[in-house]
């Protein structure tokens, strides 16, 4: 099936005039909406609790801040830009009584749109701006005047015009720059959920850390190790990401290719790839979901424990202590978590 893509050209900002939006929640992904949005000249309120620790650095970019119920009373689009396993009890609470049909609620993922753990009214439009980069990208490439791939999904159309509400928006944080993909709600959250788990996410770290303790364990420097496991990874990455796999292997050496070829399906074998299909049926069958809402439900005890622990891998102060040897890396840093 061929895809729909659209740029700035196919989208028409005057949409979004005369409507406020509203971001709820200023996390990763909120602030870069917010401010991409701002800057590209629309009304724009942030809704926090009034304890967020976040409040000052949204009004410190020059922002608009209200509680998240005032922020949703406020908006024409009110966008979630909230963890998976809040949003739906915060639309619950603060949002859902809010709603006016004509209304646009908008999501930054499939989540719970998808899982139905949100139900939103008939008579108001549902649509997806799902950045295809953490918001620090995209709101980085922005400021560059580069963008982020965006892709956009329509649940609800009331109105008859989410589609180009959707688009408008997308273009609006700079998505139309890089291109604007049309989905749906279920393949976008499936194929992330999916992407996140056995590739991006756990499948590289899980490689990442696999090798570095097999060159430890074998008696080898982790310093070594470190480099050859987890720093370089960035280096391979950056040639794929410009032109292809196939690229990156022209870039290396001959040995590395070779390497490449014959001992690579020995790490990832057919094994793998059925442990991936039964990651994906988990997924595709709800199972993952349920998992995460429940042991959030729960305190995330187990999820504090695992996070605890890998933050206390050996890994992680062999390469802190390599990093701070390369002043350079911190060079118009991502991540500022003093301001978002």
């Amino acid at each position: 099936m061929a895809l729909n893509i659209y740029y700035d050209k196919d989208a028409d900002l005057g949409r979004l005039s005369g409507k406020k939006v509203a971001i709820i929640g200023y996390g990763s992904q909120g602030h870069a909406h917010a401010q991409n949005l701002h800057n590209s000249g629309i009304d724009v309120v942030v809704g926090l609790r009034k304890d967020s620790a976040s409040w000052a650095k949204a009004e410190a970019a020059g922002l608009a801040v209200a509680s998240v119920s005032e922020a949703a009373r406020q908006g024409n689009i009110i966008m979630l830009t909230l963890p998976d396993e809040v949003a739906a009890d915060i639309y619950k609470s603060e949002i859902e009584g809010q709603l006016e049909p004509g209304n646009s609620l908008a999501v930054a993922h499939g989540f719970n749109i998808h899982f139905e753990a949100i139900r939103p009214p008939q008579d108001v439009n549902v649509f997806m701006v799902a950045p295809k980069g953490p918001g620090h990208t995209v709101r980085d490439h922005y400021e560059a005047g580069r963008g982020v791939p965006c892709l956009v999904a329509v649940h609800q159309d009331p109105t008859g015009d989410t589609l180009q509400i959707a688009l408008a928006y997308a273009s609006a944080i700079g998505g139309g720059r890089a291109g604007i993909i049309e989905t749906n709600f279920r393949e976008e959250t499936e194929t992330d959920l999916f992407g996140e788990q056995a590739v991006l996410c756990g499948g590289l770290t899980a490689l990442m850390q696999a090798g570095f303790e097999t060159l430890v364990e074998a008696g080898y420097a982790p310093e070594m190790a470190y480099f050859e496991c987890i720093h370089e990874v960035k280096l391979i990455v950056d040639l794929i990401y410009q032109d292809g796999i196939a690229n990156m292997r022209y870039s290396v050496s001959n040995t590395a290719e070779y390497g490449d070829f014959v001992s690579g399906p020995r790490i990832v074998d057919a094994d793998t790839k059925a442990r991936m299909k039964d990651i994906l049926s988990e997924i595709q069958n709800g199972e993952f979901a349920k998992r995460f809402i429940l042991e959030n439900k729960s305190g995330s005890v187990a999820f504090h424990a695992m996070r605890r622990r890998a933050a206390e891998h050996p890994m992680e102060e062999v390469g802190a202590r390599l990093r701070g040897l390369m002043p350079w890396l911190k060079e118009r840093q991502l991540v500022d978590r003093s301001k978002n």
